[in-house]
This record gives C-alpha cells, structure tokens and sequence, in this order.
C-alpha cells in the first residue's frame, strides 16, 4: 500500500514538474508572425482537430469498456460467440473514410497554395536573399545589395523575401519557424522558399536537420525591420564593415567547419558566388547532376564511336 502512494506521488509530482517546464517552451509554431506561418498554423489544427474525432471516441470507449466489462460487474451482458454487427462496421468504416477524404481535399489544395517555389503576391519588390549552408554556419549572401553576413539576416516587414538555398557541405535543412516552413540545402543544387513577416522583430532561425558535430549551435537570426529604410541603414552598416568576401580563397576560408560563429559583416563579396558553390559539385542548380565520372565516360564512349566509324570508312 505504501508502495502504491509512493508511486501515487510521483506521478503526480513529475506531471507538475513537466508542466512547469513546458510552461517555458516558446511553441514559435503556434505563434506565428508571417502570412505563410500562419496558414500553416491554421493547417496543423485543422488536421488536429480532425483527428481528434477518431482520437477522443476511441479513448473514451476504452475508458467505458474497462469499467463496463470489469470481472466485478455482474450486469454486463456476457456474449462469448458475438463476432459481427452492421451499424459498427458502418461507424469504423464510414467515419475514418469522410476524414481521410476532407484531409485529402485540404492537402491537394494547401499543397499549390504554401507551394515553397510559389512566388508571394505583393505589391512591393521582393528582397532575394542566397542562401549558403556550411559547417555549421549560414551565409547570406544579397546579390543586389553586394553585402554577405554570417549567421544574421534582415529584410523588410510586409515585404516577400525569395530565398535560393543551397549547401556547401552536407545537406541541411534552413527554417525559420515563425515566418514557415523548412526546405532543404543540397550541395550542387538550388532550392528555393518565399516567405514573409508581418510584424518587425527579430525571429530565431536553425538548422533542422543533423548535420555534425556542430549541428546544434547552427542558429541565425532573421531581422524583419519595421520599413524599407530600417532595411537600407541595416545594408549601410553591413557596409561599413572591414571584412570582405571578394575571392574564392576567403570563401574558402570560411567554409572551413567551425561551431558558434560569431555573427560577421562583409562590405563586399564576389559576384556569382552562390553560382560558383553550386557548380563546383557539377551540378547546372535546377537540371540533372553531371559528375566527372559520368562525363569522362561520355568522353569515352564518343571516342570509341568515332573509332568505330573511321575504321568503317577505312574497310569499305
């Protein structure tokens, strides 16, 4: 008996202390600051709560049928060879089907809509921000502003931002989770992810996906400033900065892994350089990976058909 209050105890206590705990959690999910976020905040409790309709009846019925069915109440109908009945197969049927099929309509539907490669509609002129995930740290490159950052970005509030991903080093994930959702960063190739922020205020961004030892203090911070001018004077002192990113040697250098980087500035960086990081994996960025291998063996191959032909010719 004093065994069973002791466990008793607790569970009760342990549910408290995890309650406390999770008080302190930030569900940046659940509270989103950007229109694409907060469509997909709509979308997680609409699939919730449509779950939940097969989710509570089942719990319930457990809940009733242990305390119906319990060896100490004599009432309960005993039915040894009952196997089938018509109205519940109806229900198990019936219900799961019309959710699947609700679930399947929003899907089709919210897929083309939160489409990542689906440009924003707006008014104003998109910021394209290139984006470069490395061990393990992220740069930001803004090819119109000729700037680069590492592990800060900043853009205007109520303007779209057209990121293009891309890794040089193991594929990773880019999320920033109040504005929405993740895409991956493969080396050799571009993916791409528009979004936008509703509201000014600086918004924690990570690396969703393991990638070494560094992994977990993968983090950057995105800026949304409150107008475009906040925007400019944030470029101008990025600007002011001694550090520059102009060769092939300093991205190099850069590249080289490191943990909790410090957030850095560079006046100035190379043109085409997302370009050149992409393509020296021997990937075009959008169309089918070219190793050197597979293109020695072209080589090859064409080599041989000409010799093929030429001593052809020579016989006839």
């Amino acid at each position: 008996m004093r065994l069973m209050k002791y466990i008793k105890s607790i569970g009760t206590l342990s549910l408290l202390a995890a309650a406390l705990l999770l008080s302190g959690c930030d569900m940046a999910l659940m509270n989103p600051k950007g229109a694409i976020g907060a469509e997909q905040k709509t979308l997680i409790l609409i699939a919730l709560g449509l779950m939940l309709i097969v989710v509570i009846p089942v719990i319930l019925m457990v809940i009733v049928f242990a305390f119906r069915y319990r060896e100490s109440n004599t009432k309960a109908t005993y039915r040894p060879n009952w196997a089938h009945s018509n109205k519940i197969e109806l229900v198990v049927w019936t219900v799961p089907i019309i959710i699947i099929v609700i679930l399947a309509s929003i899907t089709w539907k919210t897929t083309h809509e939160l489409d990542p490669y689906k440009p924003l509609e707006s008014t104003e002129k998109p910021v394209t921000i290139e984006v470069v995930s490395m061990d393990w740290k992220w740069l930001f490159i803004y090819p119109e502003q000729g700037i680069a950052t590492v592990n800060e970005l900043a853009f205007p509030t109520n303007v779209p931002v057209n990121f293009k991903i891309t890794s040089d080093s193991v594929m990773n994930s880019f999320f920033i989770p109040r504005l929405g959702g993740q895409i991956y960063a493969m080396a050799g190739m571009q993916t791409k992810l528009h979004l936008i922020a509703n509201e000014p205020g600086e918004y924690p961004g990570m690396s969703a996906s393991y990638s070494g030892h560094g992994f977990s203090d993968m983090k950057f911070t995105a800026i949304a400033t409150p107008d475009r001018a906040g925007f400019d004077a944030w470029v101008e002192k990025v600007k002011q900065s001694s550090d520059t990113l102009n060769t092939t040697a300093a991205f190099n250098e850069l590249a080289k892994p490191s943990q909790k980087n410090p957030v850095t500035y560079y006046s100035s960086v190379k043109p085409m350089l997302f370009q050149e990081t992409i393509s020296k994996f021997g990937h075009t960025g959008h169309g089918a990976h070219t190793s050197g291998n597979q293109t020695a063996h072209a080589d090859a191959t064409m080599n041989m058909n000409m010799s093929h032909v030429a001593h052809a010719g020579a016989e006839e």
